[in-house]
């Protein structure tokens, strides 16, 4: 009987025991699953389901970005996402990439209120999506405006007659190759690039008068490609006020009802990456500095780009 008795017990303490290490495995799938969550989503686990306030960051030169064109979409159409804030810290980039992301942020603004805060830096392309906002704001010392836009390229014909190289180029008509690296510029060629880029320059004159309700004189004015000072701004009314997060959560409480307790939440400003990927990344950082080649050089078309040195 007493071997019956510690038969029983030993498989009593067994069964526990596997008991036990059946939980440990059930909370560690658990905390892998939200890992893996927290992975793809940062920010917004387990809090998804919360009313708050999403905020994106526009950081670096600007070029086509379907990521965030997907994210504006998403905080436009979340009942739960009560208010946008865009946090803009942008030389500019390419107009393009100005205008797509401009009227995403318009859009979202047909939904739910939207403000702009530029950080040290909002000019160009960078200074056109802040006018997306219902409101605009910067810090005293921010640098914004750089109203215009430029196309620049380079000819290397004198380089190739040096080292003996020619290039020979056939066209159906004679811009077709205009601009062209291996031959001067024709003046007919840089005429029709000038009506380009001016042609260009007035549709954004156009809408900063639009959005900032200004005459369009005043600001063919402004827009000579000069940066400003925050203050500078607001007194030209390129901004509507000074001031960051802080600033921007009074003016949705006082102007469009909405809760200074509602949490915030980031939106992810770029897709997740692997680890190995991030490794790697980090790595070419630290090896060759900000990046192997200017970000500039990855923009194709005219640019509205401040600084491109």
């Amino acid at each position: 009987m007493t071997n019956d008795t510690d038969a029983w017990l030993e498989r009593r303490r067994l069964a526990r025991r596997l008991n036990w290490w059946r939980l440990v495995a059930v909370l560690a799938v658990v905390a892998a699953a939200l890992g893996a969550l927290y992975w793809i989503d940062p920010g917004n686990v387990i809090r998804r389901h919360q009313a708050h306030v999403a905020r994106l960051e526009i950081n670096g030169v600007i070029a086509e970005n379907d990521w965030w064109m997907e994210k504006l979409h998403e905080a436009a159409t979340d009942d739960r996402v009560k208010a946008v804030i865009i946090h803009i810290n942008s030389p500019g980039g390419s107009t393009y990439g100005g205008e797509a992301l401009f009227q995403a942020i318009r859009k979202v603004s047909e939904h739910k209120p939207v403000v702009s805060v530029i950080g040290t830096l909002g000019a160009s392309a960078g200074y056109m999506i802040a006018i997306a906002g219902d409101q605009v704001l910067a810090r005293e010392t921010s640098l914004t405006g750089s109203i215009g836009v430029l196309f620049q390229t380079a000819e290397f014909s004198k380089l190739m007659e040096k080292i003996g190289v020619s290039a020979e180029t056939i066209v159906s008509g004679p811009l077709k190759d205009q601009p062209n690296p291996t031959r001067p510029m024709s003046p007919e060629g840089r005429a029709q690039i000038q009506r380009m880029v001016q042609e260009t320059h007035t549709w954004f004159v156009k809408l900063v008068a639009e959005r900032r309700n200004l005459p369009v004189e005043t600001v063919a004015v402004l827009a000579d490609g000069r940066v400003y000072s925050g203050r500078a701004a607001l007194e030209n009314r390129l901004i509507d006020g000074l001031g960051g997060l802080a600033e921007a959560r009074d003016w949705l409480a006082r102007n469009r009802g909405i809760a200074p307790e509602l949490p915030l939440h980031d939106i992810p400003s770029e897709p997740p990456t692997g680890w190995l990927d991030g490794v790697g990344a980090g790595a070419l950082a630290t090896l060759f500095g900000k990046s192997l080649f200017s970000e500039r050089l990855k923009l194709d078309g005219l640019v509205s780009l401040w600084h491109p040195e």
